[in-house]
């Protein structure tokens, strides 16, 4: 059809140093054991100092032009997903059309959805597309979720790290990699259960000289996160796939938001999906929020685990409270 959202490229980038569970526990009351039972995460990487969302969106973005065989001049748009913006403005995006010296690019805008953002952001290409089917759109997801960590608390420090990764879409046929389809929901009167910057935003400034306060870093409420973001995620997951004639047994590999290998496994016995089916990488880069799936995504495609003719679905629950699927043909 006219506008086929068609993936041309991926690629991701995460920071080369690396904060494992034995570094944590010289920083926090914790200890491995403690965070690998819980969580599943191993180690995660960690932006250098001055490093920031746009920085590391560049690096990925770099390489998902590469693999498109595109160039910065022939980006129409960018979507940035992300809650660790470089400033308020000038947004992420704008920073990253200048870095990328994308000249003909029409629009740069950010995404506010947490880690469902990039979900969010590729519905939105959708519909760019739609409207303007000779559209490039670099659809990005980054996060520096370190920038926003507390590492006195034990119960959110663990489990986050930094990265950014990258898809460039284009208007086209079915004949190669697209968007099948893509669901997105939200609830805002679950906000207060993941909180960042209740303090420092407008509702609530700093003024000259106040101390930042611990309501300016990630805050969450886990036991109540876990159950909605399981159900929240297979319920979207199953209304996509039943709109589509689909089941679970047509999904060749499942790319669930990387936040709790629990999370994961919850999700996976709730679906009947097998573990086998499922990319993960949590263990090795914790939730990277925004960046999460896309950059699980591109890992899994240079790695060979997707190939010509697989489906692969993609879901997402963060802030907000934010959730969404999508569904992708290769």
């Amino acid at each position: 059809m006219s506008g086929q959202p068609n993936i041309l490229g991926l690629g991701y980038y995460v920071p080369d140093s690396v904060l494992t569970n034995p570094d944590l526990e010289e920083m926090v009351e914790t200890s491995d054991e403690w965070i690998t039972t819980r969580t599943g995460i191993k180690e995660r990487r960690i932006a250098a100092e001055g490093q920031g969302c746009s920085e590391l969106a560049l690096h990925a973005s770099r390489r998902a032009l590469k693999d498109a065989g595109c160039d910065a001049g022939d980006v129409t748009h960018i979507l940035l997903a992300t809650f660790t913006p470089d400033y308020c403005t000038p947004t992420s995006s704008c920073v990253l059309q200048g870095e990328l010296g994308a000249t003909r690019c029409q629009m740069a805008a950010d995404v506010g959805a947490g880690c469902s953002g990039f979900i969010y952001s590729l519905d939105l290409a959708r519909g760019l597309l739609a409207l303007d089917p000779g559209a490039t759109i670099l659809v990005v997801g980054s996060e520096v979720c370190t920038a926003r960590l507390n590492f006195s608390d034990r119960n959110t420090c663990v489990l986050f790290g930094d990265g950014a990764g990258a898809a460039v879409l284009g208007g086209g046929s079915e004949a190669g990699p697209y968007v099948v389809d893509a669901i997105q929901h939200s609830d805002g009167t679950l906000g207060h259960l993941l909180p960042v910057g209740r303090e420092g935003g407008s509702a609530s400034p700093y003024k000259l000289g106040q101390a930042v306060s611990e309501d300016y870093f990630i805050q969450m409420k886990g036991r109540e996160l876990f159950r909605h973001a399981v159900r929240g995620m297979a319920d979207l997951t199953t209304k996509l796939l039943h709109r589509n004639g689909l089941s679970t047994a047509d999904v060749d590999l499942f790319i669930p938001h990387q936040a709790n290998l629990r999370i994961i496994e919850a999700l996976a016995k709730k679906l009947g999906y097998p573990m086998q089916n499922i990319y993960v990488n949590v263990d090795r880069y914790g939730n990277t929020s925004a960046a999460s799936v896309i950059i699980a995504l591109s890992e899994a495609y240079a790695a060979g685990r997707i190939t010509s003719g697989d489906k692969v679905l993609l879901t997402a629950f963060g802030a907000g409270l934010t959730w969404g699927s999508a569904l992708l043909q290769f």
